[in-house]
């Protein structure tokens, strides 16, 4: 498994070499896999130069490797953690927004009627 994951990052055909912000070259320690199945994997990785965060999925199949990645401000225990959360309803946007309402309406409240 390791010399598979080291492949995926000195391969000069995988995509998650170099970090998209500083394009400094990863090193295959700074990558940590979150998540794996048979033919892919769930990455996370941070630049020691300027950083920033990838999360990538690499899948290997018998055309090759591809992956996608996304720069986040995540880090890997908020992903973890996020993947696993339940998703948010409608009711739930609806909630907040209502919270929201009330919250100003009781800031404007205050405000108008602060004496001076």
């Amino acid at each position: 498994m390791e010399d598979r994951l080291s492949n995926l990052f000195n391969d000069g055909s995988s995509l998650v070499t170099h970090c998209p912000v500083c394009n400094l070259r990863y090193d295959p320690v700074e990558a940590r896999v979150l998540e794996e199945s048979d033919n892919a994997h769930l990455f996370y990785i941070r630049c020691r130069h300027c950083q920033a965060a990838v999360l990538a999925v690499v899948t290997v199949s018998s055309s090759g490797i591809s992956s996608v990645g996304l720069v986040t401000d995540l880090t890997s225990d908020d992903v973890i953690r996020f993947k696993s959360a339940k998703p948010i309803t409608c009711d739930d946007v609806i909630e907040v927004h209502e919270q929201l309402l009330n919250k100003d309406k009781v800031l404007i409240d205050h405000f108008v009627n602060f004496k001076y």
